[in-house]
């Protein structure tokens, strides 16, 4: 399973997330899974999203899980370097290994990373 991970900003249109997500799949290929911090799982753009493309959103802790970003706003704010890389790391299970690192929309609003599931997950 291939799970591209989200972080954005509050209001987050729909185009920036689609833009960070076309970016890693240029990388990673196509996600067969969205997965982002359980407290941004409901927004609008990221369901819209999920919908267009025929995916489920995971809603997945990131606190506590190590990613090589590491911006300090949001390790204070959610307890990860990277909401995106922990989100995509977290939704492939304990085995996962990050095949993209995070991107960020050309807007700014939305960044996205890509993990690969390495064993069974449910």
């Amino acid at each position: 399973m291939k799970v591209a991970g989200f972080g954005f900003r509050d209001g987050a249109p729909l185009v920036a997330l689609r833009a960070a997500l076309g970016l890693v799949e240029q990388a990673g290929g196509p996600a067969t899974a969205l997965a982002t911090a359980t407290s941004k799982a409901g927004a609008a753009a990221l369901s819209a999203l999920a919908i267009e493309r025929g995916l489920v959103v995971l809603a997945v802790p990131v606190a506590g899980v190590a990613t090589p970003t590491r911006s300090p706003r949001v390790q204070a704010m959610f307890g990860t370097g990277s909401v995106a890389e922990a989100a995509a790391l977290s939704g492939a299970g304990p085995d996962a290994t990050l095949i993209v690192g995070r991107m960020t929309s050309p807007d700014g609003m939305a960044t996205c990373a890509m993990a690969l599931s390495n064993g069974a997950h449910p």
